[in-house]
């Protein structure tokens, strides 16, 4: 009968539980700079295909879907399932049919440097404006595009900056020259227009450009610009969207009512996006829009 074993010393037990919390930093340090927008969940891949021994390669590919922005836990698992992999599996440890199939989904969610066009829709109230304006200010590499509309403006807004407020007649005007990139009628009510001429020389200029328009208006610039990327902003439960368009008491119960049977069916236009980010907080929501876009982080020392 063999001796049993004798257990590890101290200082190897003291070693090992180091290189194990370093280990865990560096995954953490790859996830870190990926939901920065740092570097790219395909670079990751690919380094941890290269160097089996890395940080890249022990970490869940779980970990790693999750850390691209605009995706999170719960799609995460709906990708997995659609690529066959199991949520235990390390990228290192991807199968010869696992890894082109990753690859490829990464490479699709790679911000695209050709594209410098962006769409940011979602449903009445789920707050767009807010989150556009953050960006505004905290990311001036970003073009925004002021649309033109019909709608009276609210208290706070200046024509120019927030929307051009234009008549009825200028808007048909609009329309019959070819000057927006975009238009739509919101709600039964206003239309809303992009004009086209102030995107394209931004993007001339080399700019990233961010539209905040609503869900037909997407439409239509995917129609027109079939490179743009769509990013649908979603709220993060109906209650929370009700509390937000109730809240805000821009609206008489009668508009309320109407905007909510809207976006009931605004809702279920998410498939059609390249990309989801639920605006729970209107800073962590900007970094995933932004990071989509590849804009490096702003200036202001708190976004």
């Amino acid at each position: 009968m063999s001796p049993a074993a004798s257990p590890p010393p101290d200082t190897d037990r003291a070693a090992a539980s180091r290189a194990a919390v370093a280990a865990r930093r560096a995954r953490a340090a790859v996830k870190a700079a990926v939901e920065a927008g740092e570097r790219s969940a395909l670079d990751v891949a690919e380094t941890a295909w290269r160097e089996p021994t890395g940080p890249e390669a022990t970490l869940r590919v779980t970990d790693l879907l999750s850390s691209i922005p605009g995706i999170g836990r719960v799609r995460t698992q709906r990708f997995l399932d659609e690529l066959g992999i199991s949520e235990r599996k390390r990228v290192g440890g991807l199968g010869a049919r696992q890894r082109p199939r990753l690859r490829g989904f990464l490479r699709n969610r790679q911000p695209r440097p050709g594209n410098a066009l962006f769409v940011l829709s979602g449903p009445t109230a789920v707050g767009k404006s807010t989150l556009s304006e953050f960006i505004r200010e905290s990311y001036p590499q970003v073009y925004f595009s002021v649309s033109a509309t019909t709608r009276k403006p609210r208290p706070g807004e200046i024509d120019g900056v927030h929307y051009h407020f234009v008549s009825d007649a200028e808007f048909d005007r609009l329309i019959a020259a070819d000057e927006l990139l975009e238009w739509a009628t919101v709600h039964n009510s206003n239309r809303y227009g992009t004009p086209r001429e102030p995107v394209f020389r931004a993007i001339a200029e080399g700019r990233r450009v961010l539209l905040e328009i609503d869900i037909a208006g997407a439409r239509s610039v995917r129609a027109r610009v079939p490179e743009a990327t769509l990013v649908f902003l979603a709220p993060p439960s109906w209650e929370d969207l009700v509390q937000r368009l109730v809240g805000r008491g821009t609206e008489d119960p009668a508009e309320q009512r109407r905007r909510l049977a809207t976006a009931r069916v605004e809702l279920a236009a998410q498939s059609e996006f390249d990309a989801l980010v639920v605006n729970r907080e209107v800073v962590t929501a900007a970094r995933e829009v932004v990071a989509l876009m590849g804009v490096p982080r702003g200036i202001r020392s708190d976004a």
